[in-house]
């Protein structure tokens, strides 16, 4: 099916349209679209309905491989690449760039300056500008940085942790001898032997326990920095030949692994007798002396990365004027200068609603959405020109107070000259759009039509978009808007559980009470302290059991699925192992696993695809020309259940496989519990690295609800709305209430306005984040924290209850 484009209402394109014919992607259904540049264009629809194939897998992919086209055949090869999309033509597309949600780098040494850059120019700023002590020598950039030889710690490489071996940590048992293994940090098997046989020549005596060890022999035999050679005659083996072998104390052997092995499981096993810690010549900062003792307003480096980013900005603004009659006036010049060019960069972040950050911190522990936030600045300084941006949900993670900066910034870059194409199911953002791309009807096979495409206005005149009764509240009487509770009935706590004198991060002996038995959502700004809170929360009193929803992926390989992780194949598999054809063969349910010899392919194990290597090309996945992609033997796919094979199965979405295994009650149990959730429209063999944050969350939920409902547990969820569509979030919500309803606590971390509005209690933070932050405000019903004056949350809430 083609869609039919409306007529083109004028949004200013002087530059014309990004004409998109055939797309084929995923579940879209041969769609054409016209998709106007130089304007903000926001792609809608329910959660699976093809809004994201359309913007990222076939616009911004086909971008990409255009870009890479230009590229030598060799670099091709350094760039990871994405697919090329299934459609038949594009015209009228500039260059793109993605900014997707992405969680944190796994480098420890990545951090939010390094992935903004500002750390290079705060380097820059310290090594011409800054103030050193006396006669000590002016250092180059570099040295300012715990990533280079020339400023890392000596003692900790940079890192800012040192690992240290100790007596305790080398010989946890001091009641053993060393021919027992007491020095349990020294290898095992025959280098082992070896260190035993040397103490052994060395006349130190190895039967008897460590603790009976003369003191100095102990100390020499862990500390040492002697490597004395002996001729060793080996013990117990009189036809060896002797040889040459040279001692290692436990300290030297251990610090030597950790520094050069290539093996991560021997520098794992290394770890574990050491006792870590920050680094004592550098206080944990990665930074040599010298580099620290150079300020700048007073400050190290070090000091300064470690602000928030709000008080850099004010420690910066005064050095911007470039005056100081004690200092050179090329240097005093140079820090004006570089001192201007950061505080705008910074006031930016801080805009963005990101000022609670520091430079220091570590990209691992920040949230998809402040990654996000983190590119998009970066971008803005840029200056790119004529550039397609395509932004997967940048309201996500953000207080609707964060959200009205986010706008300002993407006007910011259309007004720069570039268009921006913007995955939301935020109504706010959408409604500040220029244009609009609705996706749907529905997800999955019921999705991939472009419902409509043109000014914002013109959705309401299109019956079919579920997008439109949450766009344009009360348009239409005969609709019901709102499904979720507008005036709830509010529960009353069973009882309540107490935390009291949490200090962690930016929490100060924090006293926090929680009603047992309802819906509580957690609220505040970015960065006032809402995960750490939770994170505090330990199953006491009358919770008997503590179930944590997260958004980490269910699995790290493709070979993790929805259907594996929830249980629901098993139940399939037994199926396919009870027909006929099955039994006669001696099959059991394990033939029908793709994980394990047997009735999978040999070919590619199982993986359904193998690894192409093409000589200065890039490398890529190609369908297993043994199994074509279904990952089974032949001998296996002879096996049908009701007509079809265990690989079409797979294939099936979980709303069909909800009929077609109806009578399987193990399965059709999971299979209704997903649906229930909003995730009807993913394949049941559809990989975990497939699967977004959110995704996986509700997956987790949806396994949780199938358990048998025994009450008194706590669940607790962090930003489950991530990632859904309004029409979505009614669902989710159904689903909170259900565990509520069944004598079960919910907590959930939340920005959403109708998962707040809809909650039993709320608990709001802040005033703000950061420093400014950790506080709670308010605690009580919705309607309650609406009316406080001091919350930033209430006048959103409290337009959000008056709809």
């Amino acid at each position: 099916m083609r869609t039919a484009t409306p007529s083109l209402p004028s949004v200013s394109p002087a530059s014309g349209f990004v004409r998109v014919r055939g797309a084929r992607e995923n579940n879209l259904r041969d769609v054409d679209v016209d998709v106007p540049r130089d304007a903000i264009v926001a792609f809608t629809g329910v959660s699976g309905s093809g809004k994201s194939s359309l913007a990222f897998g076939t616009i911004f992919a086909e971008a990409q491989r255009r870009f890479l086209e230009s590229v030598a055949p060799y670099a091709r090869r350094l760039i990871q690449q994405g697919h090329t999309p299934q459609v038949d033509e594009i015209t009228g597309l500039p260059p793109a760039v993605a900014l997707q949600q992405r969680r944190g780098t796994p480098s420890s040494r990545s951090t939010v300056g390094t992935l903004t850059t500002l750390s290079n120019s705060v380097r820059m700023m310290y090594s011409r500008a800054g103030t050193y002590p006396a006669d000590a020598p002016r250092l180059e950039s570099d040295s300012f940085s715990p990533n280079t030889v020339a400023g890392a710690c000596p003692r900790c490489h940079g890192l800012g942790i040192a690992h240290i071996p100790t007596s305790a940590s080398l010989v946890p048992d001091g009641t053993l001898s060393i021919r027992e293994g007491a020095v349990a940090a020294w290898p095992g098997a025959w280098q082992g032997k070896n260190l035993r046989d040397i103490l052994i020549t060395l006349g130190y005596d190895v039967d008897v326990p460590w603790n009976d060890l003369p003191a100095e022999a102990r100390d020499w035999i862990l500390f040492t920095e002697e490597q004395p050679v002996v001729e060793i005659t080996p013990q117990r083996d009189r036809i060896a030949k002797p040889y040459q072998g040279r001692f290692w104390s436990a300290r030297s052997y251990i610090l030597h692994t950790l520094a050069d092995s290539q093996s991560q499981s021997q520098r794992e096993r290394a770890l574990r007798f050491v006792e870590s810690g920050p680094c004592p010549v550098c206080d944990g900062t990665g930074l040599t002396p010298a580099a620290l003792a150079v300020t700048v307003a007073g400050l190290s480096i070090a000091r300064l990365a470690g602000l928030p980013l709000t008080d850099v900005a004010e420690t910066l603004r005064p050095l911007t004027q470039a005056a100081s009659a004690e200092r050179r006036e090329a240097s005093a010049g140079v820090e004006a200068t570089i001192s201007r060019d950061l505080l705008a960069r910074i006031e930016v972040l801080v805009g963005l609603g990101l000022g609670y950050l520091s430079l220091s911190r570590p990209t691992p522990t920040l949230s998809p959405g402040e990654m996000q936030r983190l590119r998009i600045a970066t971008q803005l300084r840029s200056g790119l020109f004529g550039v397609v941006y395509v932004l997967d949900e940048p309201s996500a993670g953000l207080h609707p107070a964060d959200a009205e900066p986010l706008l300002v910034v993407l006007e910011q870059l259309k007004a720069s000259g570039n268009s921006v194409f913007v995955v939301e199911h935020n109504m706010d953002v959408v409604r500040a759009a220029d244009w609009v791309v609705d996706v749907g009807p529905h997800a999955g096979t019921g999705g991939g039509d472009v419902l409509y495409s043109g000014p914002i206005a013109g959705l309401a005149g299109v019956p079919e978009s579920v997008t439109r009764r949450f766009l344009f509240p009360g348009a239409d009487p005969e609709d019901p808007a709102d499904a979720v509770r507008p005036v709830p009935a509010r529960r009353e706590p069973q009882a309540w559980l107490g935390l009291h004198g949490v200090s962690v991060h930016n929490l100060q002996k924090l006293n926090a009470e929680f009603p047992l038995g309802l819906l509580t959502a957690i609220t505040g700004v970015s960065g006032s302290g809402k995960s750490t809170l939770i994170s505090q929360i330990v199953a006491d009193g009358p919770v008997d059991r503590l179930v944590t929803v997260d958004q980490k992926p269910i699995g790290r390989t493709p070979r993790s699925n929805l259907a594996t992780y929830t249980g629901l194949f098993d139940a399939v598999r037994t199926a396919f192992a009870a027909t006929p054809a099955a039994r006669s063969r001696g099959f059991g349910a394990g033939r029908f696993s793709f994980n394990v010899a047997g009735g999978r392919c040999e070919t590619c194990l199982g993986e359904g695809s193998v690894t192409v290597e093409l000589l200065f090309l890039p490398g890529s996945y190609a369908l297993c020309p043994a199994c074509h992609g279904s990952r089974y033997n032949p001998e296996t796919l002879e096996i049908h259940y009701r007509g079809k094979t265990i690989a079409d199965v797979l294939g099936l979405s979980v709303d069909d496989a909800a009929g077609f295994l109806a009578d399987v009650p193990a399965a059709a149990r999971s299979l209704e519990t997903l649906r229930e959730v909003g995730l009807g429209y993913l394949r049941l063999g559809q990989p975990a690295t497939e699967l977004s944050g959110g995704e996986a969350q509700r997956i987790k939920l949806a396994s949780e609800l199938q358990r048998a409902r025994r009450g008194h547990t706590l669940y607790l969820l962090d930003e489950p709305t991530t990632g859904l569509h309004p029409a979505d979030v009614q669902l989710l919500l159904a689903q909170l209430n259900r565990l509520v309803d069944a004598g079960n606590t919910v907590i959930v971390v939340e920005h959403n306005l109708d998962v707040i509005a809809a909650a039993d209690w709320v608990i709001d933070l802040g005033p703000s984040g950061g420093d400014a932050g950790g506080r709670i405000l308010v605690a009580g019903p919705p309607e309650v924290v609406a009316a406080h004056d001091g919350s930033r949350t209430a006048p959103y809430l409290a337009r959000r209850l008056q709809e």
